[in-house]
């Protein structure tokens, strides 16, 4: 027993320190998950020497992706994502995939070589976009949910290709077709019964099952483990078993719960995936491989945007939402690496394609990452180019054509009140928010609402916010807040603005910079109530108006959605 501890220790230090590094250079830790499979793998260190330990957790990893991937799957999603995230998700697979299979064959692969390798090339990461848009506070931006919706589309169409590649390959032979069917209509059978189980049976038993947190954690993996060996019996393989029962717990009220407290665990045996896969590739005939790798990652950087911000312009979005979802797909992921894994494993193709796609994912992650970090500076310089993909009447940015004494850059719990401000004043103020459902409901309010994203410079200045007597931004970002003041010093402008800042240096930076008055969030609850203890000293008649009038508001709140998320604590 002391060897495998030892062994199991040692890449686990190894992953960290390799990890370390990949931190301080600011790229995803699955790059350094890979490397550090390299050097445990024979090709340097030799420590896995065939652990059956490591490859079982490399297979949960899998599994535990999976099944967090379909809790995210409901049945409802399609609906939801809309008809746009369905073009570009099936528009860029049709498109990569055509182009890698061409590409492929003319560098003389074998045909079920290049299929495996243009259907390998269509899958983006969820899980690394999802990381870099929640960074860059882009999940609620119109390209962000795009972006989100045709991931989800792609996520669907690789699991039906899993579902199908795993059927066929556990029942080869004279009749595949038939057992093929045979094995579909039983899933369909059984993901039926378990689907109603979900939907009637299990919110019948919240209460119970969310009583205990631990009993909830523990009923969630037996769940998922369960229907996969169910699934794996019938024909399907343990991974595509454990997403169906993903999708079908999707049903379930609690399933966000569940998919937070099961991420660490996905995250710990993702590792040994990842560290298994750097182990098994093979430089043997890399100098061979290094041109069509270079080709295949310029097709995913350079091809997928092109084709998504086409696609989105033809449907009549702005060139910088077409142009911030584009770069969104620009690599490939976790689940081109699973299928062309799979497609190893049933012994479709070579150990060395894994390799060469592996290779690939590397390269256009790393590039993917640099290109939305710096989207913004991209999109500056790309601007005027990216008018080609533009039509003239689009549908994202509708600037209204006459002036404003107010305006609001963004809509949130600040400036729900900031705009009851503003109405008792006049009526020419505008709100612009970069959530369309949101600037949908205040159209619903007859207000004066467009969607825009105010860290575009040609937005702003198209707005004439210079002319504006008053702007107040409740966007805590430092870099949008200080491109406002330029363009109203730049316009030589009198306007006041009123700014929000994260942090007291950036307070401090913005007055520097000319802010007239800098909100800051966190401190504003206790300067308020100071100063209702000054005027009201111990008064319980007039804190009894006070109160009146914040249940009216808190309601009010209520039904705009400003409900904080409860803690664990509140949770249990």
């Amino acid at each position: 027993m002391i060897e495998p501890f030892m062994q199991f220790g040692l890449i686990i230090l190894i992953v960290l320190f390799v990890s370390l590094i990949i931190r301080l250079l600011k790229q995803p830790l699955i790059i350094g998950y890979i490397i550090s499979g390299i050097i445990v793998g024979p090709v340097v260190l030799n420590l896995i020497r065939g652990s059956e330990t490591i490859t079982l957790f490399s297979e949960l990893g899998i599994a535990f992706l999976l099944f967090i991937v379909g809790l995210h799957l409901s049945p409802k999603v399609i609906k939801e994502v809309g008809k746009i995230s369905l073009i570009t998700g099936i528009g860029q697979i049709l498109f990569t995939a055509i182009i890698g299979f061409s590409i492929a064959y003319l560098l003389n692969f074998p045909i079920l070589t290049s299929l495996y390798i243009a259907i390998g090339l269509t899958f983006s990461s969820t899980i690394i976009i999802m990381k870099l848009l929640s960074d860059k506070d882009a999940l609620e931006k119109l390209y962000g949910k795009i972006s989100v919706g045709f991931l989800l589309v792609q996520d669907l169409i690789a699991v039906l290709i899993l579902i199908i590649i795993s059927s066929i390959t556990s029942n080869e032979g004279s009749n595949a077709g038939g057992l093929f069917l045979l094995i579909i209509a039983k899933g369909i059978i059984l993901a039926t019964i378990f689907g109603l189980i979900s939907h009637f049976l299990l919110p019948k038993l919240e209460r119970f099952l969310a009583k205990s947190q631990e009993f909830l954690f523990l009923f969630s993996i037996a769940w998922g483990f369960g229907l996969a060996l169910i699934f794996s019996e019938i024909g399907f393989s343990i991974e595509v078993g454990a997403l169906i029962a993903g999708v079908l717990l999707s049903l379930a009220p609690y399933n966000h719960e569940i998919s937070a407290k099961l991420k660490p665990l996905r995250d710990f045996f993702l590792i040994f995936f990842f560290v298994i896969l750097g182990s098994q590739m093979i430089f043997g005939n890399i100098k061979q491989l290094i041109l069509p790798v270079i080709i295949f990652s310029a097709l995913i950087i350079f091809g997928n945007p092109l084709i998504i911000i086409f696609l989105m312009g033809r449907m009549r979005y702005s060139k910088k939402t077409s142009f911030m979802a584009g770069l969104t797909v620009a690599q490939i992921g976790e689940f081109s690496l699973i299928f062309i894994a799979l497609g190893v494993k049933v012994g479709h193709i070579s150990p060395e394609i894994l390799s060469f796609i592996t290779l690939i994912s590397l390269m256009t992650i790393f590039g993917c990452t640099y290109l939305i970090r710096y989207s913004e500076k991209l999109y500056e310089k790309l601007s005027k180019p990216l008018s080609l993909f533009e039509r003239k009447k689009i549908k994202d940015t509708e600037i209204p054509k006459k002036e404003y004494d107010y305006i609001l850059l963004g809509y949130n719990r600040i400036g729900f009140s900031i705009i009851k401000s503003f109405a008792k004043i006049t009526k020419k103020f505008l709100i612009i928010d970069y959530d369309p459902d949101v600037v949908k409901k205040l159209k619903n309010k007859k207000l004066n609402a467009i969607y825009g994203d105010v860290d575009d410079s040609e937005l702003i200045e198209d707005l004439g916010i210079a002319k504006a007597k008053v702007i107040v931004s409740t966007i805590p970002d430092k870099d949008t807040n200080t491109l406002i003041l330029d363009i109203i010093k730049r316009n030589k402008s009198k306007t006041i603005t009123i700014l929000t800042g994260r942090q007291i240096q950036d307070a401090l930076d913005l007055y520097k910079a000319g802010a007239n008055y800098v909100i800051m969030p966190h401190f504003l609850g206790g300067e308020y109530v100071s100063k209702l203890i000054e005027k009201y000293k111990s008064n319980p008649s007039m804190y009894e108006k006070e109160k009146k009038k914040e249940l009216i508001t808190l309601k009010e709140r209520l039904t705009e959605g400003h409900e904080h998320p409860r803690t664990e604590k509140e949770r249990k």
